[in-house]
């Protein structure tokens, strides 16, 4: 089968990477960690970051379902996009959040990029896609390629117990992808990305209580990183990602995810003048390349 890549798909792509590579950095700064790791008085707990972040896309997506007048989804798909929300945005956002508390951001950019060797895996399973041989080496490449810059930070990888959560958080997002997928064949981008965010939020409101005195004493930065963190890397990727899902194989689209630790790189060099060492170019170069032999060689016909 051959799918068609048109300018609007590329350009969403491109707009994805960007706001998630520049997600990491904002949840850093949303929960105000201090040199030795500990959660500062200023800023959001994980739970409190996550309920504050989707509740900003929450309201965002809400109003523009208002202005358009959104059709309100069919009943039979309800659990299905239940488990999306779960899946993809409850479980994957707590897990993410509470794993970065303990594990440094080298270990984290590698654990995480094992999301999409499981969404490849899972597309065999439930969506029929087959990568091809040539297209599994890609992505060992883009991997070893985020291992090197993994390794570039040279404080070494220290895996903790939250390390488990960083790979809880790339697994389910291989599941949130692959309903994605399956649901995008009966509602838009922009609808189905609504209703997971939205039924994603519901279960994070355990953390109002805990927000609600929280917001009086955090920082004002850390208040405005979460609210660019709701608003760009959640309501506005989230369309543009399941946008090019719906053109696009899971398989092949989750390999692009691979280029996001190189853009985080090269954000935190014009942003905070942070100079990439030779091994994380080199990672960089590597993981390009492993993405390039997945888009042109990964894909087996039909």
């Amino acid at each position: 089968m051959t799918w068609k890549r048109e300018p609007r798909t590329w350009l969403a792509i491109a707009g994805v990477l960007l706001l998630w590579a520049s997600a990491f950095a904002g949840i850093r700064a949303g929960l105000r960690l201090g040199p030795d790791g500990t959660l500062g008085p200023d800023g959001y707990a994980p739970g409190q970051l996550a309920l504050l972040r989707f509740g900003t896309a929450s309201i965002v997506l809400g109003l523009f379902a208002l202005i358009t007048r959104m059709r309100l989804p069919e009943r039979a798909d309800l659990p299905r996009l239940g488990l999306a929300g779960c899946l993809g945005i409850t479980i994957y956002h707590l897990a993410l959040n509470y794993g970065e508390v303990t594990v440094n951001a080298g270990a984290a950019s590698l654990l995480i990029s094992a999301g999409p060797v499981f969404t490849a895996l899972l597309s065999m399973v439930f969506l029929k896609e087959r990568l091809t041989p040539l297209g599994w080496g890609g992505v060992s490449l883009a991997f070893g390629g985020v291992s090197l810059i993994a390794l570039s930070g040279g404080r070494g990888l220290h895996f903790t117990p939250g390390a488990l959560l960083i790979l809880l958080a790339a697994f389910v997002a291989a599941g949130y992808s692959i309903l994605s997928k399956q649901s995008l064949r009966s509602y838009k981008a922009i609808e189905f990305t609504c209703y997971s965010i939205w039924a994603g939020t519901l279960p994070m409101l355990v953390f109002l209580p805990g927000l609600l005195r929280r917001l009086p004493t955090a920082v004002p930065s850390a208040t405005l990183a979460v609210v660019y963190l709701g608003i760009f890397p959640a309501a506005i990727a989230y369309v543009l990602w399941n946008y090019a899902l719906a053109r696009l194989p899971a398989s092949l689209l989750s390999s692009f995810l691979y280029l996001s630790p190189v853009l985080a790189c090269f954000i935190a060099w014009l942003w905070l003048g942070e100079v990439p060492s030779l091994l994380t170019l080199v990672g960089g170069v590597v993981s390009i390349l492993g993405v390039i032999l997945v888009q042109t060689k990964g894909q087996r016909a039909a």
